[in-house]
């Protein structure tokens, strides 16, 4: 049997990804949530720049921030390809797409979205087979996400957009950024999935012999079913939920019945184990087919890092790669975890904020929105 269930990378994987060796990790840090880099400083934020220096912000994760209402039903509804996604909008102005990560939803934008919502047309759409989107019965792929995500932007959308991404949400974001690239303007990523390496040095897939086709790959399969089946169970329980999120929150206030009931809803649909399952055997095992080498070359805009330093799956050596590879890209470093959006939410907001205004959306769109 394969045992690549158990082995995904953790860098894919949003806190509800559900890796075992994590869910009985303790956490070693807490306390209040920082921001510290070298750089320039914005109203208390620092980005990567010219200059060295280090500075520090402390805050409480939602203290005085609106947050969008939850609604077991969801918000609104457009049909792809014959599936139904759920998406959420709110404000007026340049348009920001909001894309979350393994097994969230928009939901988990609960904090940002109000606040960008003040000064931008704020987006948050549910990756098909998350969330309150369709659990539909396809092979997942990265390419699956880019093509949902880039359709969205030609239907919905319809104009120039910023793209924004947690872990596997951003580097879907990436991807299709590269493929939209007159129509993405910036690009954020927070503790974004994906790998450094060369796709083409991944092993050929080999013909299979009778007995591999026949016997050996049925009953490996068989089996796969049977444990990720016990899994999925084992996942889905809201004591194992807050288990795992509170390994991945430094600061784990914001682990909440809100959040919980967020990802436990959407794991209740019939097809729930069947997409984890698709999700477990035939996208993350192919991981290695998708590189940030060869996206990151197709990409021409500006990119932000928004990047919780104390993630314990994605650490900050990664942004440092991405900003070596990739020199149009400011990084912002937060003492966060890996949902770095969801824990110390005031900070991302300020950061992105001024980002877009200063980096990223055209001097037009902002007078519009502030003679509204």
């Amino acid at each position: 049997m394969s045992t690549s269930w158990a082995t995904v990378g953790t860098e894919w994987l949003n806190p509800v990804g559900t890796r075992l060796a994590l869910l009985g990790r303790s956490n070693h840090f807490r306390g209040k949530c920082d921001l510290s880099r070298r750089g320039f400083a914005f109203n208390g934020i620092v980005a990567a720049g010219a200059s060295v220096m280090t500075t520090s912000v402390v805050a409480e994760p939602s203290n005085g921030l609106e947050r969008l209402p939850f609604k077991p039903e969801g918000y609104n509804y457009w049909t792809w390809r014959g599936h139904k996604i759920h998406y959420v909008v709110e404000g007026e102005g340049f348009p920001v797409v909001l894309i979350h990560g393994f097994g969230a939803s928009a939901f988990h934008w609960r904090y940002n979205i109000p606040e960008l919502a003040k000064k931008y047309k704020v987006y948050a759409l549910d990756l098909i087979g998350f969330g309150w989107s369709e659990k539909a019965l396809i092979d997942y792929d990265a390419f699956i996400w880019r093509d949902q995500v880039v359709d969205f932007l030609k239907e919905i959308v319809k104009e120039p957009a910023v793209l924004v991404g947690n872990s596997l949400g951003g580097f879907t974001a990436l991807i299709a950024a590269a493929s939209l690239t007159d129509e993405v303007k910036g690009v954020t990523l927070l503790n974004s999935a994906g790998q450094f390496g060369d796709a083409s040095s991944a092993a050929e897939e080999t013909e299979e012999t009778a007995l591999q086709k026949f016997i050996l790959k049925p009953l490996k399969e068989s089996f796969q079913r049977v444990v990720l089946g016990l899994v999925f169970w084992q996942s889905k329980q809201p004591a194992r939920i807050e288990s795992v999120l509170k390994s991945v929150y430094i600061n784990s206030s914001n682990v909440d019945n809100y959040l919980i009931d967020s990802i436990t809803r959407p794991a209740a649909d019939p097809n729930a184990g069947e997409v984890y399952y698709r999700l477990m055997t035939r996208f993350i095992s192919n991981q290695q087919k998708y590189t940030l080498n060869n996206v990151l070359r197709q990409l021409s805009c500006p990119l932000l890092l928004l990047w919780g330093d104390l993630d314990p799956w994605v650490g900050p050596a990664k942004a440092s790669q991405i900003k070596e590879f990739y020199p149009n890209t400011t990084i912002v470093n937060l003492k966060a975890g890996h949902c770095p959006h969801d824990e110390v939410p005031e900070l991302v907001n300020e950061a992105l904020l001024h980002w877009l205004s200063a980096t990223v959306t055209p001097a037009s769109s902002l007078e519009t929105v502030s003679e509204t």
